[in-house]
């Protein structure tokens, strides 16, 4: 009894422990000025602009107390950024850019803005950066002149705060309230962190930690990133899922044989399986397939003419938003790829056709020598949504026939993306599931399918390139390294198996005599439990 206890009361202590994540609050401090603006780090102390007070505070970074303060070089001070030896703050009513000393405030130097809403600022090492919420665009320019050198859209539609850290830049949306690790070189977002406050306006780096200042409730936060956290998951959902796979035998002869499978659901990331599964009728037997898949086989035979069989699988679940912190420099190299997994999961089939020319070629494109797991898997991404566009047509095609077309399903875009991976040296399977639609109480009959690579620094990632399709850099991020809590996952596979076939969920096979008609119907019914 004694033992009991004491596992209980472990399991309790460490069920409640908030695991470290990127953008985990380390401590908080108010600000000096109601209205905060522009942060920037000068290798000690931080610096923050309050466009209210037209003041810039100097603040030590383990007290939160203010140090010294100077006089803003303009009257409405937002971005700011450091050089290595002056500040640099942006003004958005002027449209300027000064450089300032940080000892008295001196302007040293008056740059025009390359944009006309210039928000945040940051210095890479030899240009500056900034930001436009008006224009949603971020822009690299000459610290000289203000020229511009390289310009793309920003994560989402109300930019805020900008800052470098040596490699990435990062951008937080006060509409969204989200920050955001943003690819200098391609404006591609890599990762969504949650803002800790309602309305993140400046940013900045000290090489270990990223610095926020809310411009709503008046904190500077210090928040942690590369903390060795794989991913973060939130917003449990729990409910009752049941599947019901139902065959009509509509004559006039019979269903001699028919066998269902239902695909296993099991613990996951993104979901846990809360009590023993409930099947009806009782299974025949239970089946794994060559990729792993369990599944719960049902036999039947000499079904008549009129003779409908339901067959029902019901989950009780608890799902959650999952999402990876994937640091493209954590994701390894095809090389670091195990042996085992490259054999299974660089397989080819006559779904894939990973020798086709059209398959050969869109890799070439895309990926040419591209080595790093994380960009071979994101290029490939990028380059499914400049070729192709989402429809449900029908059918599954081949991956090269959908590719040549230029749009598909979920399920076709997902054999598209598996081929080019492989084709790459990438590991790559599908995921099946069953999704709520809308309702907490709902039902689903259409379902969805996505892919997961395999990154030798994280594991199986998802990807879902058919969610790709979206406008913003932001929400095209939102699909690689992201589960919603809308999903129960019920199969993985590699593709084509002796139980599943090409299907997920479930499958069946059936014999008949001459002339019989068959009608197959399945849904997932999801309850909400509290």
């Amino acid at each position: 009894m004694k033992k009991l206890v004491i596992f209980f009361l472990f399991f309790i202590f460490f069920s409640s422990i908030s695991f470290p994540f990127t953008g985990e609050v380390v401590r908080s401090y108010d600000t000096p000025g109601s209205c905060p603006t522009g942060l920037a780090y000068d290798g000690k102390n931080i610096w923050l602009a309050d466009r209210k007070a037209d003041k810039l505070f100097c603040i030590d970074e383990g007290s939160g107390k203010v140090i010294r303060k100077i006089d803003s070089p303009g009257y409405w001070p937002m971005g700011l950024a450091w050089d290595g030896n002056a500040l640099w703050n942006s003004d958005v009513k002027d449209s300027k850019v000064y450089k300032i000393d940080p000892k008295d405030g001196t302007v040293l130097k008056t740059v025009e803005s390359p944009n006309s809403s210039p928000r945040g600022l940051a210095w890479d090492g030899e240009h500056l950066w900034c930001l436009d919420n008006r224009s949603d665009e971020i822009i690299k320019f000459s610290p000289d002149d203000g020229t511009t050198i390289i310009s793309f859209k920003s994560p989402s539609t109300d930019p805020r705060g900008l800052c470098y850290d040596g490699k990435y830049l990062w951008v937080s949306d006060r509409i969204k309230d989200e920050i955001y690790m943003v690819d200098p070189e391609s404006g591609s977002v890599i990762l969504i962190a949650k803002a800790p406050g309602p309305f993140t306006r400046g940013l900045c780096y000290d090489g270990k930690y990223l610095w926020v200042v809310d411009y709503q409730n008046d904190k500077l936060y210090k928040l942690k990133v590369r903390d060795g956290e794989k991913f973060a998951k939130s917003e449990e959902r729990k409910a009752k899922v049941t599947q019901t796979h139902q065959v009509k035998n509509f004559g006039p002869g019979k269903i001699k044989t028919l066998d269902v499978h239902l695909a296993v659901p099991i613990n996951r990331d993104n979901q846990i399986i809360q009590r023993e599964i409930k099947y009806t009728p009782a299974p025949t037997d239970f089946v794994t397939d060559k990729w792993g898949q369990k599944t719960v086989h049902f036999h039947y035979k000499n079904l008549k003419s009129g003779k409908t069989v339901n067959t029902e699988m019901v989950s009780s679940v608890a799902t959650y938003d999952v999402r990876y912190f994937l640091y493209p420099d954590n994701a390894g190299t095809l090389g670091e790829i195990p042996g085992e997994i490259k054999s299974k999961y660089l397989e080819n089939n006559e779904k894939y056709q990973i020798d086709h020319p059209v398959i050969q070629n869109a890799v070439k494109e895309a990926v040419a020598d591209e080595k790093n797991s994380y960009w071979v898997a994101r290029k490939i991404f990028n380059y499914l949504i400049d070729h192709m566009y989402y429809e449900m047509v029908g059918g599954w095609n081949t991956a090269p026939t959908v590719l040549e077309r230029g749009n598909g399903s979920c399920s076709e875009y997902a054999f598209v993306y598996i081929a080019m991976c492989r084709a790459a040296g990438l590991p790559a399977r599908y995921v099946g599931s069953v999704a709520i639609r809308g309702d907490d109480a709902s039902m689903d009959d259409v379902f969805h399918r996505w892919a997961e690579v395999y990154l030798p620094g994280y594991g199986w990632i998802p990807v879902d390139p058919s969610g790709g399709d979206r406008e913003s850099p932001r929400d095209q991020a939102n699909y690689i390294g992201h589960i919603a809590n809308r999903y129960l996952i019920t199969t993985e596979s590699g593709g084509g198996s002796e139980t599943m076939g090409w299907t997920y969920n479930s499958n069946e096979f059936w014999t008949t005599k001459p002339q019989t008609k068959v009608y197959i119907e399945t849904i997932a019914e999801w309850e909400p439990v509290k």
